[in-house]
């Protein structure tokens, strides 16, 4: 396992101890939680904009995301994506 050392902000570490004190966590495991929650939203986001500007079809996004593709559609319906496009179309059925 890496290890990342940082100096953040003295708000943002207030903002932490508010976080380990409501969540009960200690600073490691809280910080590990947060930069994973924040790397999935990353990855999520990625996968929409990629999608929505047609460089890739519907199912890499969803892969890509790290999500099912239902609830990769779910999330893309829920953002006003469009993924239906003509030449990645026969791509993505398969993938379904």
């Amino acid at each position: 396992m890496g290890t990342i050392s940082t100096r953040v902000p003295d708000e943002l570490e207030a903002e932490l101890e508010a976080y380990l004190e409501e969540e009960k966590l200690d600073r490691s495991t809280a910080v590990r939680k947060l930069l994973s929650e924040g790397l999935e939203e990353w990855r999520r986001e990625q996968a929409l904009d990629q999608l929505a500007a047609g460089s890739i079809t519907f199912s890499k996004a969803a892969e890509l995301a790290g999500m099912s593709v239902w609830d990769f559609a779910q999330l893309a319906k829920e953002r006003d994506i469009t993924w239906v496009a003509d030449d990645h179309l026969d791509a993505d059925l398969e993938a379904l």
